[in-house]
């Protein structure tokens, strides 16, 4: 099961960073769409990359690791409302609820809840 934990930690992480930084551009017309500001955009950005990184030093020093993937889950939580506000077709649903899923997988394993 630890396997399973690291696995879906690095899952989450280099999804993140792949999006936040090579495909960034899609970001910028996802929160165009969305009616979020470039402000927020590049904090919300920050913070998805801090916690993804904080998710990779979580399979070395694991202290941090449950608020960080609740944290994470949260974000995946709010992309899910901005999906369904702006009424985007279901497989565009898919990463972001994907990758909450294995976030509330990582939290319940630290939580010692499965």
């Amino acid at each position: 099961m630890e396997k399973l934990v690291v696995v879906s930690q690095l899952i989450v992480s280099i999804s993140v960073i792949v999006v936040w930084v090579f495909r960034r551009d899609n970001i910028i017309i996802e929160f165009k769409q969305y009616g979020i500001s470039n402000n927020i955009r590049d904090i919300v950005g920050a913070l998805k990359i801090s916690l993804a990184t904080i998710l990779i030093l979580g399979i070395n020093y694991n202290e941090f690791l449950i608020a960080s993937s609740l944290a994470m889950a949260f974000l995946m939580v709010c992309a899910q409302y901005f999906h369904f506000k702006v009424k985007n077709p279901f497989k565009k649903f898919i990463p972001s609820l994907s990758l909450l899923i294995l976030c509330l997988f990582i939290a319940a394993k630290h939580l010692t809840l499965i």
